[in-house]
């Protein structure tokens, strides 16, 4: 049935469309309270930035596979030293919460609290990873052959596998966060042990050069950086295959991860998801060749631009601009479909650059 106006037509749905529909969002339901409930058994409870993923299931089901597989099932490290290198991670950005959500996570699996003073009192090996978490944190296209070699040194190289992997996972989950709405308030049955916990939820602690940040590679004159192209070193063809080398299968859940993300559907055109995803690679200096650059100026507002380069490079909560007034006619789920887009771009540009240096050593 066709509803004719002087401005539209509009099919209007029949009872089987209706039900079909209404079938179709009690199976989401259904999918993410089975996916809840799972994640409740594993870890104990369910975090703020996956109750803001619950609006996409499909990817919000890949999500949380990769986040069981990095943090409780077998691998090189220790629990408590996988929640600490978390820690690390999400103190770049000064995220207080995700500080204080592993820091709990830490002490419940045996972690020494004498390691939450401060970055100082834990072991060397972890020290030792400091460098290179500042540098994917801010500048990844400084990583470089020399920092692998400095690890595996000392023989700590199994620490940076977990380290390319759980640093993203939390830079991901801030930046989420961050733009989602408002989390819930963090609710804890014994008020003093929360208040205990908070004081060591203060990212500074665990922060060794606070005036470290993202500089616009795009303004860079300095010839020693140089644009890295995605033809040379690509996800597919090398970053996938080594990955799963280092860290047995943890690619398939990666790769999964970024698939999920792309099919989602967005009410623009279909063109805007790659524009997001080209353009955060560029300002982290990888371009592609047979990617026409001016389709991010037609498709992406000058304010749209600003806000999606913002949430990738300075997720800082206190450097992050209101979202841009372009998106006020898209549906919540919309705007957290844009930010899984920009969150996983950003992974998989900093996976590039980390997987590319661990190339070089291995092949020097």
């Amino acid at each position: 049935m066709i509803i004719c106006t002087n401005k539209m037509e509009y099919p209007l749905r029949s009872p089987r469309q209706r039900i079909q529909k209404q079938a179709m969002v009690t199976n989401e339901k259904g999918r993410v309270s089975l996916l809840f409930k799972k994640a409740l058994i594993s870890r104990g409870s369910v975090d703020a930035v996956s109750q803001q993923m619950s609006s996409h299931p499909q990817y919000l089901e890949s999500f949380l596979r990769a986040q069981h597989y990095i943090l409780h099932m077998d691998g090189p490290l220790p629990l408590p030293c996988r929640h600490y290198i978390a820690i690390m991670a999400a103190a770049q950005h000064h995220c207080n919460y995700l500080v204080y959500l592993h820091s709990a996570q830490f002490l419940r699996l045996g972690g020494d609290p004498l390691w939450l003073q401060g970055l100082e009192a834990a072991p060397p090996r972890l020290r030792l990873l400091d460098h290179i978490n500042k540098v994917l944190a801010h500048q990844p296209w400084l990583t470089a052959c020399s920092h692998i070699k400095s690890l595996d040194s000392t023989g700590d190289v199994v620490c940076l596998k977990e380290r390319i992997q759980r640093s993203q996972e939390e830079r991901d989950k801030l930046q989420t966060l961050q733009q989602s709405g408002k989390h819930e308030e963090l609710k804890c049955s014994d008020v003093e042990e929360e208040e205990e916990m908070m004081c060591f939820a203060d990212p500074s602690r665990f922060i060794t050069d606070p005036n470290f940040y993202y500089q616009d590679f795009a303004r860079r004159d300095d010839d020693h950086f140089q644009v890295f192209r995605a033809q040379d070193y690509s996800w597919e063809d090398h970053g996938f295959s080594l990955v799963n080398r280092l860290y047995s299968d943890i690619g398939h859940l990666l790769d999964d991860r970024f698939r999920s993300v792309t099919a989602l559907s967005l009410q623009h055109s279909p063109d805007l998801k790659r524009a997001i995803w080209n353009y955060i690679h560029c300002v982290l200096g990888i371009r592609y060749d047979d990617y026409d650059y001016g389709e991010v100026n037609q498709l992406l507002e000058r304010d749209l631009k600003l806000f999606v380069k913002a949430v990738a490079c300075f997720p800082d909560p206190t450097k992050t601009p209101a979202c841009p007034l372009s998106w006020a006619p898209l549906k919540p789920s919309e705007r957290i479909h844009v930010n899984l887009l920009i969150m996983e771009a950003r992974l998989q540009a900093e996976l590039l650059y980390a997987l590319r240096a661990i190339t070089q050593y291995m092949i020097a």
